[in-house]
């Protein structure tokens, strides 16, 4: 059964960065105020900010989060998570053999090789087959207990797993429901691409962007986009967007042009637009590009500093400063909760 949360009428100021929990944090939001979130949750990739979680720990944290987001939407108003649907993590009760890979081989010893030496000196240990064969005895275990030993012991086995399903009941539970799914497509440029593969597993290529709306009349305003815009990628499902070239002020960043997308096709100018992940600010500098308003929150205070440098420097470069988007006491503080 799903936490209940209890609201905190403190409330979150707009074009503001705040460092801290963000299941604590939301509680804060004005209800009803926000008219779209848009987030990229930690991937349990096992990155220094994710070392500690468990995939259940993980898989909590975005049941909270998406639960949290009832009570702060806008009705008709709605949540875009951007994830890669396709994880894997270590999984120790994953059978821990790996498939041969031949061409990968630095010794020509094969298994059935072994075996001839088993059977023709069936008193031979590991290491005297070894000498026969004038290999290493690690090779002798590989051959014959698989592709995944290391020093002599099994390694820990990879788990692949589908999360997109966790996430749409979790929505369900709390009482929005999947309105679209989109597909991002990246190059195979991205930050830490290494676009190669040792297995027969296909090398990632796309991620998705899960649509949730909360109940409610919504807007349906082609004026948001040119007609062209509309033709190229408004009405597509898989948008061919580059990927971020240099992960330098966030281990997992994604190009502002996704955020901005996302950001014009599914709210009007000023509007109220929620990152609860901010990292180094992409959302939030979208939004402001695109005259709306924005929450960002973001646990780690180094990043969240970040996030408030590069959306002053966004705001500077903008030829509007109304009012209605940055009153002056509010502009881009760093609250630390």
């Amino acid at each position: 059964m799903l936490k209940k949360f209890t609201f905190n009428m403190e409330n979150l100021a707009v074009n503001t960065v705040y460092c801290g929990d963000s299941v604590s944090l939301i509680r804060k939001i004005s209800p009803n105020t926000i008219a779209l979130s848009f987030w990229s949750p930690p991937y349990f990739l096992g990155k220094e900010y994710e070392k500690e979680a468990t995939y259940d720990s993980w898989q909590e944290l975005l049941k909270n989060i998406i639960t949290l987001h009832y009570e702060v939407l806008k009705p008709g108003g709605f949540l875009v998570i951007n994830i890669a649907d396709i994880i894997a993590f270590q999984d120790e009760k994953m059978p821990r053999i790996m498939g041969m890979n031949p061409a990968n081989r630095k010794c020509d010893v094969t298994k059935d090789m072994i075996l001839k030496v088993q059977s023709d000196f069936p008193n031979y240990n590991r290491r005297q087959i070894a000498e026969v064969l004038k290999c290493s005895e690690q090779t002798i275990d590989r051959r014959l207990n698989g592709n995944n030993i290391r020093g002599g012991k099994y390694a820990v086995g990879t788990h692949i797993k589908l999360v997109g399903g966790n996430i749409e009941q979790y929505a369900y539970d709390a009482g929005l429901f999947l309105y679209d799914k989109r597909i991002w497509k990246k190059d195979p440029a991205w930050a830490n691409s290494k676009w190669t593969t040792n297995t027969l597993k296909s090398v990632s290529e796309t991620e998705d962007l899960y649509i949730f709306w909360k109940p409610g009349e919504y807007t349906v305003n082609r004026e948001r986009l040119t007609q062209g815009e509309w033709k190229e990628w408004g009405y597509r499902q898989i948008w061919e967007i580059p990927s971020v070239r240099a992960n330098k002020e966030h281990p997992a960043m994604f190009p502002k042009e996704l955020a901005s997308r996302v950001i014009r096709l599914y709210t009007d100018e000023g509007d109220i637009i929620l990152d609860p992940f901010l990292g180094s600010g992409t959302t939030a500098i979208a939004a402001i590009e695109a005259k709306r308003n924005f929450i960002g929150i973001e646990m780690i205070g180094k990043y969240a500093a970040i996030a408030k440098k590069n959306i002053k420097n966004a705001q500077h470069s903008q030829t509007f400063k109304s009012e209605l988007l940055f009153p002056k006491e509010e502009k881009t503080e760093l609250s630390v909760i």
